[in-house]
């Protein structure tokens, strides 16, 4: 027998504001203990275990036991994605998402997205792909050319494995800093995974943020030919 999806439910978990504090401090990364999360979201020790319980039996969160502490983390990619939806949503107030201004330009210029690259970074590698005709923009995906295929496979990337898996290949996922959608699915994670690899991407601790090295920008430049200058904002509709 087919059911409608409960979302009023999963909408009443994210939308008290100290629960929505909690995951939007969650979404930089690295897991937090229950103390962290009462200070991130303004709340006492006591309400914040209540509020926890809620997302952790809502299934938004997991926790894990560190020595007298007990972290918590997203549960996984599908609460990234929404969370991240929320927040191209959402309006404008002050952030709870970092903790100074130098945080918030980070995670805006590099960062990931679960395990592919977003931000600023992010759309100028996906525009990089869409004008060298790597990739074109399909609705809610992207498609490989042929031309694509080749370049990626000299690149060290493997469609036919990627295909392979269960994962869908591409998909276009709407970037909450930039409001424009940066390249995900199974080939964005594999072209972050080769960023780390060559050494082109650094990690920021205790933060989603990560920063171009100068590898990154030699390569970028000079191997790829890649423009860094940053664009200016543009709205985005997916295509029928």
């Amino acid at each position: 027998m087919l059911t409608d999806p409960d979302i009023a439910s999963v909408a009443m978990a994210v939308g008290e504001p100290s629960r929505a504090a909690m995951l939007v401090a969650l979404l930089e990364g690295p897991p937090l203990a229950a103390q962290e999360l009462a200070r991130r979201a303004g709340v006492s020790a006591q309400t914040a275990s209540s509020h926890l319980a809620r997302l952790v039996e809502a299934r938004f969160l997991t926790s894990r036991a560190q020595g007298r502490q007990r972290l918590f983390q997203l549960a996984g990619p599908e609460v990234v994605t929404l969370l991240e939806a929320l927040a191209v949503l959402a309006p404008r107030t002050p952030t709870h998402l970092v903790t100074d201004g130098r945080g918030a330009t980070a995670l805006r210029e590099a960062r990931t997205c679960y395990d592919h690259l977003a931000g600023r970074l992010g759309i100028r590698v996906t525009d990089f792909l869409l004008e060298r005709e790597f990739l074109r923009l399909q609705g809610d995906a992207f498609q490989v050319t042929r031309t694509g295929d080749t370049w990626l496979r000299d690149f060290g990337i493997s469609l036919d494995g990627l295909r392979a898996g269960r994962r869908p290949l591409t998909r276009a996922c709407l970037d909450w800093s930039e409001r424009r959608p940066h390249l995900a699915g199974a080939l964005g994670a594999a072209l972050t995974k080769r960023f780390f690899e060559r050494g082109w991407l650094t990690r920021l601790r205790g933060t989603r943020a990560v920063r171009l090295t100068e590898r990154g920008q030699v390569a970028l430049r000079g191997e790829w030919g890649m423009s860094m200058a940053e664009r200016g904002p543009a709205s985005w509709t997916p295509e029928p």
